[in-house]
């Protein structure tokens, strides 16, 4: 029985980095004979990502790409991940996300994150905000006596953020003259007729307009009379006047 004492030789290494890996040989000589021991040294690094896109502002239509670079050992993946304002997941592997002609749709956080295993991924956002022109998604109006409160409502989606106006016929309606109040709560905006009259009554314009462009829908103010169908052909057609269309186009030029 060999009871001879058992050295154990070590090497500490600090501070591990990359730079650390890679072939340690021991050797030690018994009896003028070399023995010789090989150990090679695995370093693994957490993915960390190190270089991503900078939140950017884009007009619908244009052509994007977001940018995630990431390091780590074993070399990391990379997966995107965006939730569409209609509560749909978008999913993508690699560094970089083309959208060709982005869409409103298109906008919001896109989170990039990087992964290998060896500990948990790193994650980072980038916010995509995409200009559109407004559209016009809701315009109501109730059957108002005469003498009463009567209210048109408009409501449009637009980034910026759409400034509103109103029209009867081709002459513009301020807010607080001829007893009428104008009320614009961010999306929406209220046509408020304090005491109808029988002159009140007809057809409105709602004109919904930012940088990128200008909509516009017709609104009618009835009495407890008018037939229904009438109410649902007037709202939310398209106003045919060139010259409304042509005032509100100048009012923009001056504005922006």
């Amino acid at each position: 029985m060999d009871n001879t004492p058992v050295t154990e030789y070590s090497i500490k290494i600090q501070n591990v980095n990359v730079h650390d890996e890679g072939p340690y040989v021991c050797s030690i000589l018994t009896s003028n004979t070399p023995k010789s021991s090989k150990v090679h040294l695995i370093v693994q690094v957490p993915a960390k990502i190190t270089n991503i896109s900078t939140d950017i502002t884009v007009n619908e239509g244009s052509n994007v790409t977001l940018m995630c670079l990431a390091i780590g050992r074993p070399e990391p993946s990379i997966i995107w991940k965006h939730r569409s304002a209609k509560g749909r997941t978008f999913v993508t592997k690699g560094e970089y996300v083309d959208m060709t002609a982005i869409t409103k749709e298109q906008s919001g956080t896109y989170e990039c994150i990087s992964s290998n295993d060896i500990s948990d991924p790193d994650v980072r956002t980038v916010k995509v905000t995409v200009n559109y022109a407004p559209f016009i998604s809701k315009a109501k109006s109730t059957g108002t006596p005469v003498g009463q409160k009567g209210v048109l409502q408009c409501e449009a989606s637009a980034v910026p953020g759409a400034d509103f106006e109103w029209y009867k016929e081709e002459r513009r309606l301020f807010n607080g003259l001829n007893g009428v109040k104008i009320e614009n709560h961010g999306k929406q905006s209220t046509l408020v007729f304090l005491n109808v009259s029988e002159e009140d009554y007809g057809n409105y314009t709602c004109v919904a307009v930012n940088t990128m462009g200008i909509s516009t829908a017709s609104i009618l103010l009835y009495g407890p009379g008018t037939l229904m169908h009438d109410v649902n052909k007037a709202t939310l057609l398209p106003h045919s006047s060139s010259c409304l269309l042509l005032t509100v186009f100048l009012l923009l030029l001056l504005k922006f």
